[in-house]
């Protein structure tokens, strides 16, 4: 079979810069768009949902509907999982399940901010509920088979490690799109209103990403460079098959507490530079800006720093880097008042930069090499069901974030209680309490991933042989040994 040149892995990696988009959308906007602070609602914007702790007195209904969106979303992926790693289409087990999914998660995505009633009402609430199902099970669509790919587009451990750079930069790029509407939709509406303002600059988001999207689909023949069989097991056998993977349970585990981190710190960037810093929204993107150019300024070292290290040394020490910039993030309130306050943000960003750019590559080599071990054991290939159950493992730690964001967010607010008025963003002791939790989820990532037994799966890589699952690790095996 073939083997992907580095444009063809480019032309692989513009796919992920388009859903990247969508993603950096859903995190950035869903929550500060549906639940305004006072000062957005001075210049237009108005509340369609409920605000406040009204679930239980510890939940707002966003957050309950994007944690239960998020739940049913981790159950759909091994479904698409097992039906893609089965899928005896001539076009490829991937790529039609992509291009199928492009075109609706583009739409849904902008059909989510469309809400019909410009008041609060219940009807809003359902056509949020419905949109966000709607968005993750297209997405699902779209990035499980994507992520497969990585594993079989990439032949090699350096392939893989391209690739993954590829997508990692594809992703803080899209991502930081993202953030765009922070800029553009200020100057959009004194013309149109502030719903419009934004709505508009997701649109135009919107079809981008979906041309980026499809951009693989047409370009990259599935069948020349993957000659696979399809998998025979069922969902429910492949799936723990994948779980009983030892390697694999102990990199979800971590990776799951990664989740939460990032999903904290991402939902609430907005939120710090409004409340914490008490700056423009429109530095949100400044930051976002920086952090991607200086950390892509650091890929091509990362490579070499694996080479040297490993990856799990190198990804543990990204956990605990990302947690020392979220330190910082939890002591603005605290910091000397002759401190201008956006040099908190230029010092997070540059303390992110290099964490950000090892846990954007590693990781989904990690996967990849872990599928490739497990096929050679098992001798059957189902590198969509691990994806996916990373998949999995990285949507329920969004939804854990996204529970835990909206409670404690409203902590030390004049008026959580108050179901009538809207005052989650207003705490500056909610915000650090989030930034604090970050901060131990990210350290728990790194405490989890010692476990993991890198060693070993590079010599089933190397060796292309069975190792029996309960080998001792060769004593004479440096820790950080690769298999290059």
């Amino acid at each position: 079979m073939k083997r992907l040149t580095k444009k063809q892995m480019i032309i692989f990696a513009i796919g992920q810069l388009g859903w990247s988009m969508l993603s950096g959308v859903i995190n950035a906007w869903l929550v500060t768009f549906y639940l305004p602070t006072a000062g957005d609602k001075e210049n237009g914007a108005i509340e369609y949902i409920q605000p406040g702790l009204v679930i239980f007195g510890f939940l707002t209904i966003l957050g309950l509907i994007t944690a239960l969106s998020r739940i049913f979303d981790a159950v759909t992926d091994p479904l698409i999982a097992n039906l893609s790693d089965r899928s005896r289409n001539k076009r490829g087990r991937r790529i039609p399940f992509m291009q199928y999914a492009a075109i609706p998660l583009s739409v849904v995505t902008v059909l989510l901010f469309m809400q019909p009633v410009e008041a609060i009402s219940g009807i809003n609430i359902v056509w949020v509920s419905v949109f966000i199902v709607l968005f993750y099970l297209f997405m699902t669509m779209y990035c499980t088979p994507y992520n497969a790919l990585i594993s079989e587009f990439g032949k090699t451990q350096d392939d893989r490690m391209f690739i993954s750079t590829a997508i990692s930069l594809t992703f803080f790029v899209g991502t930081l799109i993202a953030y765009t509407p922070f800029v553009f939709a200020g100057m959009l509406r004194g013309a149109v209103g502030y719903g419009w303002s934004y709505r508009i600059c997701f649109i135009v988001i919107a079809v981008i990403a979906c041309t980026c999207m499809l951009l693989p689909t047409f370009f990259l023949k599935e069948k020349e460079f993957v000659d696979v069989k399809p998998a025979e097991s069922n969902m429910f056998k492949s799936l723990k098959g994948a779980f009983s993977n030892r390697a694999f349970r102990v990199f979800i585990f971590s990776d799951f507490m990664y989740w939460i981190g990032l999903t904290l710190f991402q939902t609430g960037l907005p939120f710090f530079v409004k409340v914490s810093m008490r700056l423009d929204e429109s530095y949100t993107m400044y930051f976002m800006g920086g952090m991607t150019i200086l950390s892509a300024c650091f890929y091509p070292f990362v490579g070499k720093i694996v080479k040297k290290y490993g990856k799990k040394k190198t990804t543990m020490a990204a956990f605990i880097g990302l947690a020392l910039a979220y330190v910082v993030t939890a002591i603005i309130p605290v910091l000397p008042g002759f401190i201008p306050n956006y040099v908190p943000g230029i010092l997070i960003c540059v303390m992110a930069a290099l964490p950000m750019a090892r846990l954007g590559i590693i990781p989904q080599s990690i996967v990849a090499d872990i599928a490739e071990a497990d096929a050679i054991k098992n001798g059957e290939n189902k590198e969509g069901m691990f994806f996916a159950a990373r998949t999995f493992a990285m949507k329920w730690g969004q939804s854990v974030a996204m529970l835990v964001f909206t409670s404690l967010a409203i902590i030390g607010a004049s008026n959580a209680s108050n179901t009538t008025s809207n005052e989650i963003t207003a705490s500056v002791i909610g915000m650090t309490l989030v930034a604090i939790t970050a901060v131990v989820f990210c350290v728990a990532g790194a405490v989890i991933l010692i476990m993991y037994d890198e060693n070993r799966i590079n010599r089933i890589l190397a060796r292309k042989k069975d190792v029996p699952d309960d080998e001792p690790e060769d004593a004479n095996e440096p820790a950080g040994d690769s298999a290059e």
